[in-house]
């Protein structure tokens, strides 16, 4: 496998697959709202991806990996090598690289929630094309922050906007995501969705994770979670658990929901707003003496393990692989 820092190298392979160097348009929304309601005011940017595909004669399902809050890690190309060695292509996208961010664990403003989950749509709607691609049998798979962009990726209120109601995904695996901003009713169509979190996970709130994979299932959806018992953030990391002092957490935080346009409804009055932010909602957490400094990641035991044997049941059942 090669490793993260060779990325960008033209001749950078995984399970034997040198990754095909790939450029979407994506686009820095504000908020939800614009991204659903004002597309024609949003900044466009490329972001870069590389997409490996196992040799075959048929098209190839793929699954969409989407970093967390470091960019582009050792873990997600381990487990894009893994997907890849199972004959099902992998398209590891990097949100961070073409807007000058290296980390959004201290910050996590410097470009939307929205945008993250936008990022995930242009994905789709790329690799949907590629001529070697199943454009039916398509999932992503998305950690922490990445893991928030592929739900909101999944919601039919998110994307019919903006790719239209024929493009879907056949799954969403969402790892250990960041569950604070929610649709009222969030529909996926005939998405399938599964998280995994861990049981102690000091990062986010695990009772946020649960009340969203369960309104999806509320709402008609096929929606399954899997808390891993005394897993930390980054469980599927192999390395032992450490704390990330910098990091900026506010897990106790009110989640905020979104109504149909995207606009932020505000936790404490009730009234959605349109020209809310993360920021601000993230300033109000903060005020409200929610936001702390200071999260654990890693893995201990057969974490590591658990996760990759339920990733790979996921992806492979769900890609009829």
């Amino acid at each position: 496998m090669g490793h993260a820092e060779n990325f960008y190298l033209e001749n950078f392979s995984l399970a034997g697959v040198v990754g095909e160097s790939i450029v979407f348009e994506s686009g820095n929304p504000l908020n939800y709202f614009e991204a659903i309601e004002a597309p024609h005011q949003i900044e466009r940017i490329n972001i870069s991806g590389k997409l490996f595909i196992a040799s075959s004669d048929n098209l190839s399902p793929a699954v969409i990996v989407v970093p967390g809050s470091l960019g582009v890690g050792e873990n997600h190309l381990q487990h894009a090598e893994t997907i890849v060695s199972q004959g099902i292509a992998a398209f590891v996208i990097d949100p961070f690289a073409n807007r000058n961010v290296e980390s959004t664990v201290a910050n996590q403003t410097p470009f939307s929630f929205a945008a993250s989950a936008f990022d995930v749509l242009m994905a789709l709607e790329t690799i949907a094309k590629h001529p070697k691609i199943d454009a039916n049998r398509i999932s992503a798979q998305g950690h922490s922050r990445g893991g928030s962009a592929v739900l909101m990726a999944s919601t039919r209120q998110f994307a019919d906007p903006i790719i239209g109601s024929n493009l879907c995904f056949e799954g969403v695996y969402a790892v250990y995501p960041w569950c604070g901003h929610q649709f009222l009713k969030p529909s996926v169509g005939h998405t399938k969705v599964r998280a995994i979190v861990g049981e102690r996970d000091d990062w986010l709130s695990v009772q946020q994770v649960q009340s969203q994979i369960q309104a999806v299932a509320l709402d008609g959806g096929d929606a399954s979670i899997r808390i891993v018992k005394g897993a930390s953030h980054s469980f599927d990391w192999d390395e032992e658990v450490y704390e990330i002092p910098e990091a900026s957490v506010a897990p106790e935080a009110p989640t905020v929901y979104l109504d149909a346009t995207g606009a932020m409804i505000d936790p404490v009055t009730g009234e959605a707003n349109s020209l809310s932010t993360d920021r601000t909602h993230f300033l109000a957490a903060i005020e409200g003496g929610f936001g702390r400094r200071g999260a654990h990641v890693g893995s201990s035991g057969e974490q590591a393990y658990i996760f990759r044997e339920d990733m790979l049941q996921f992806h492979k059942s769900t890609l009829r692989v």
